[in-house]
């Protein structure tokens, strides 16, 4: 087994659908110039509130990724 060495990064997905979108959309993004991604880590959950109900939610993340 090889060792490994990450650095993570800070993120806040969000999403007008639910927290996992929200989760998937800050690693989707990241993913774009990201490489070496390994996992993540929820920080925290968020969620703005219009008219009594769940606008959107936003998850802030850290995400690890290997260094080459």
């Amino acid at each position: 087994m090889s060792n490994h060495v990450y650095k993570h990064v800070e993120l806040t997905g969000s999403s007008e659908e639910s927290i996992e979108a929200a989760i998937q959309s800050a690693i989707g993004k990241a993913s774009q110039s990201l490489h070496g991604m390994r996992w993540f880590e929820v920080v925290d959950t968020r969620g703005h509130i219009e008219n009594g109900r769940v606008a959107h939610w936003q998850v802030t993340l850290k995400i690890g990724f290997t260094l080459d």
